[in-house]
């Protein structure tokens, strides 16, 4: 069995700030910002609290800089959304399931929301931010696919072509997998299959229009 290659000390700089914002991020999570020491994040990498020092000048730096580290799984969400291909159906059952899997694969996702509901007041310009490099862009690229398919006759103008109803599920797992973790099992494949039927027996132009529809 070949060794793996021994990192050089310039290979090993580089990687460290990536070491620091990972550490950071388990620490967060463990204890939340206020009760996160930096020794703490140090020790979980065998490095002084100088060295985190020398990358991040203050707790609230690195703060900030582990919330943009976590939120590229979501970044690259936003890239592959862009880059979506098919019928305005296949694209946005393609971007739901992107979104769920996201979800269910990365636990960063998750617990960034709990840092945006927790640290939110103390942190707003850096959740602002995140809000609008991030999550706006999503939700705009949704209601980008659920209006166009509404001019090429594929849905239905209907209350529900909106798009803070489409991905609401999506959050509402979220938050349930954060509150519950491993107590409560969900059956994600069940739970992402319901919603699709929920939203495409909404949009579909076979449905017959409602009162709401009307108004």
């Amino acid at each position: 069995m070949t060794n793996a290659r021994k990192l050089t000390r310039v290979e090993q700089k580089a990687l460290r700030p990536i070491q620091i914002l990972d550490a950071a991020f388990d620490e967060f999570v463990a204890n939340g910002f206020s009760a996160a020491r930096v020794e703490d994040i140090a020790d979980r990498i065998g490095v002084t609290k100088g060295t985190i020092y020398v990358y991040f000048p203050t707790k609230e730096d690195l703060f900030a800089a582990m919330i943009r580290h976590i939120s590229v799984p979501l970044e690259d969400l936003l890239k592959e959304a862009g880059e979506l291909k098919g019928s305005h159906e296949q694209r946005l059952r393609s971007l739901l399931m992107l979104a769920y899997q996201r979800v269910a694969q990365d636990r960063r996702c998750r617990e960034l929301l709990r840092f945006v509901i927790a640290e939110g007041s103390r942190f707003r310009d850096v959740i602002d931010a995140h809000f609008a490099e991030v999550i706006e862009p999503l939700i705009q690229r949704t209601q980008l696919i659920l209006d166009e398919g509404i001019v090429a006759g594929e849905f239905r103008k209907a209350p529900a072509a909106n798009a803070d109803i489409v991905v609401s599920p999506i959050l509402s797992l979220m938050m349930d997998l954060l509150i519950h973790d491993s107590k409560r099992r969900v059956d994600l494949q069940a739970y992402m299959e319901a919603h699709l039927d929920l939203v495409f027996n909404s949009l579909s132009q076979s449905r017959p229009q409602g009162v709401t529809d009307q108004a």
